[in-house]
């Protein structure tokens, strides 16, 4: 659609030009630092940083009336800049010029619903916002979009040159960087930091396909976070974890697509998501408050994190009473859900601060924790995926969440579940594997259920004769799958 076929009132906003003036803001000490540098921490007190926009305020000159339908209409341009994340421009980076942003096709997932006998199974209708379907196959390409757009902006307007990026990972992140970092060519070098042996195969062959240098190191996910904070540092790196503000910013848009998805009416919705190192809870909480500062919408939807009993220090500090809550990081176990096997999360600080402001709008039952089995999550990603749907372990995760919330009381009868599924099934493919072949060591504590398992079967011809044998295997197929004859 052409710029001059808009409504008068939106054309010169459609495409926006830079605004803004953002600066990081420690959430500990208060104090703010110019954009213009590769911070993730502040240099005075060691405290996490939230972005700001200095000129918010000038958002709010204009009603949430005005911004749903910019919104609403910027989706029909055809401008790649704004086709993605960024279509959310002036609440994501309003100081990246247009011509800086990378677009790879990420962001605008779908929410598929989840068909009645799955529904009813589970004893509420749901959907599953499908985030495996980003680039990378995976949630981590919002942020990446966001982080890695304004390092190009930093590095041209700046001058730095050639600029490493590096992340810890435990696939998904890596895939991710790697990838965006690729498609910027010469201007950054990419670099990813892996726990030996805590990685699937398929994640594994992103980054090395994106032609990143990978790195394995002893230990778990937290170990090589505690090394990439320490290059971060001491070198000119550009840290791509959820420490780095600006990937939270572009996660917020998951809550903007949500609002949008429902007409920004979120009465009766409940947003479940796993958390693993904490950044996208980080993100939706921040972005649905976001989109309520702005009265873009008037309700908040309840916000459901998840963690396995494997690595759940979120849901032992949320578990304790309001007035006694002291965050102490956990030793994970192995677990299925290896994007949420993460036992001191960095953006641990930013969910406290957050979840006090979202509980202060909506309400103490606003922003809860479940806490779920490896069982239940396996069993959960293959009770989706039987009823036409792509989920990941975390998608899984997810379901388990929702539905040990339902079983706990949580849920009203009239609430509706968004589910994220924040992977594609395929890139934790050998999982279910495991399950099907009985093969999970004792450490993960999941044993099979005879109904979920399945296996390929082998058919052979019962005759030698080259003219009979297409009909004896149709025969055969016929038997066992029950089929009516033609004319019966």
């Amino acid at each position: 659609m052409k710029l001059n076929d808009f409504p008068a009132d939106l054309q010169p906003h459609l495409v926006p030009a830079p605004s803004g003036r953002m600066v990081y803001q420690c959430l500990e000490c208060g104090r703010e630092y110019g954009i213009t540098e590769l911070l993730y921490t502040c240099p005075a007190c060691r405290g996490l940083f939230l972005l700001v926009d200095k000129n918010e305020a000038r958002l709010k000159e204009r009603p949430g009336a005005f911004w749903r339908r910019l919104f609403d209409h910027r989706r029909m341009l055809t401008l790649p800049a704004l086709k993605g994340i960024f279509l959310y421009y002036e609440l994501i980076a309003p100081v990246i010029p247009l011509e800086d942003i990378i677009y790879l096709g990420e962001g605008h997932t779908p929410e598929v619903q989840a068909c009645p006998a799955l529904a009813e199974q589970v004893g509420r209708p749901f959907a599953f916002k499908n985030d495996g379907q980003n680039p990378s196959a995976s949630f981590k390409d919002r942020g990446m979009a966001a982080a890695l757009s304004y390092l190009n902006f930093l590095v041209q307007s700046e001058n730095l040159g050639r600029v490493l990026a590096v992340c810890a990972s435990t696939g998904d992140t890596s895939a991710a960087a790697a990838l965006y970092a690729a498609y910027l060519g010469d201007k950054v070098a990419s670099a990813v930091l892996l726990p030996h042996g805590k990685v699937t195969p398929q994640q594994l062959a992103q980054p090395l396909g994106a032609g990143a240098r990978v790195l394995e190191l002893p230990g778990v996910f937290d170990d090589c976070m505690k090394v990439v904070e320490a290059l971060a540092d001491h070198y000119q790196v550009a840290l791509l974890n959820s420490k780095n503000s600006w990937r939270i910013r572009g996660q917020e848009s998951y809550a903007f697509e949500i609002a949008q998805a429902h007409d920004y009416e979120l009465t009766g919705l409940a947003v479940v998501v796993p958390i693993g190192n904490a950044g996208n809870i980080t993100a939706i909480l921040q972005g649905f408050l976001r989109l309520h500062d702005l009265g873009i919408i008037d309700t908040l939807p309840r916000v459901l994190g998840v963690q396995s009993s494997h690595a759940d220090p979120v849901f032992r500090y949320f578990r304790e009473p309001k007035g006694r809550r002291v965050f102490t990081p956990v030793a994970v176990r192995p677990s299925v859900a290896q994007a949420a096997m993460i036992g001191n999360p960095v953006s641990m600080p930013r969910v406290i601060r957050l979840a006090e402001e979202y509980t202060r709008r909506a309400g103490e039952e606003s922003v809860a924790v479940v806490q779920v089995s490896e069982q239940e999550i396996m069993d959960s990603m293959l009770l989706a995926n039987r009823h036409g749907h792509i989920a990941c372990t975390q998608g899984g995760e997810s379901l388990a969440g929702f539905r040990a919330a339902i079983q706990a009381g949580l849920l009203g009868p009239n609430e509706t579940g968004i589910l994220d599924a924040t992977a594609h099934h395929l890139k934790f493919i050998g999982f279910q594997q495991m399950y099907f072949d009985n093969t999970f060591p004792p450490e993960f504590e999941v044993v099979p259920k005879p109904e979920y398992q399945n296996f390929p079967q082998l058919l052979t011809p019962t005759t030698d004769d080259p003219k009979e044998k297409t009909a004896d295997l149709a025969r055969q197929i016929a038997a066992l799958l029950g089929l009516t004859p033609k004319g019966a």
